[in-house]
């Protein structure tokens, strides 16, 4: 039987975890803090580096000259793309959610693409292709030009072929269609 003046490994002494009335004294003048410091109830500690100025503000290239600079818009789908998949898709009888559905694609990127604000996809365009069954005219690949030879034709470098704007068969320089 254990006796009362052994420790029974608790400590039932009372807690204080709100609180307490005691409020540390807060020096206002340079001596009080000094006082506060000698007396041990104030530490203070040195900050290496922190201003409070933006570390921002030494950039020699502002936002503005970012924009005077640089070009900073995307290509669009030409309006000549648009129009045929729009054309293709009606022909076709097909909704721009079918279409969208059989391309594994969201309804708003059809639409996207028929009101020529999409940025375009090469892959894209080849699967809208695919379920229309025609071939769509493609962006220009010169950024900011526009389109050379939209309307007449241009021999292409490999092989004397053709290539125009709505030319059916027509390759782009790669091997010949299989029939």
């Amino acid at each position: 039987m254990p006796s009362t003046h052994e420790p029974s490994g608790q400590d039932w002494g009372s807690v204080n975890v709100g609180r307490g009335n005691l409020k540390k004294p807060t020096p206002k003048t340079a001596a009080g803090i000094s006082a506060a410091k000698k007396a041990g109830l104030m530490t203070t500690e040195k900050r290496y580096g922190s201003s409070n100025a933006s570390a921002h503000s030494s950039t020699t290239m502002s936002a503005r000259k970012l924009e005077e600079t640089d070009e900073l818009k995307h290509n669009k789908v030409d309006k000549s793309l648009s129009k045929a998949i729009m054309q293709a898709r009606t022909a076709k009888k097909l909704t721009q959610k079918e279409l969208a559905t059989a391309i594994n694609e969201k309804p708003q990127v059809v639409a996207l693409y028929e009101n020529g604000k999409a940025i375009p996809n090469g892959a894209i365009i080849v699967k809208i292709e695919r379920k229309l069954g025609c071939k769509l005219p493609r962006p220009g690949k010169k950024p900011g030009g526009g389109k050379a030879g939209a309307g007449g034709k241009k021999p292409a470098a490999g092989g004397g072929r053709t290539v125009g704007a709505g030319v059916r068969g027509a390759t782009r320089g790669g091997p010949p269609k299989r029939r």
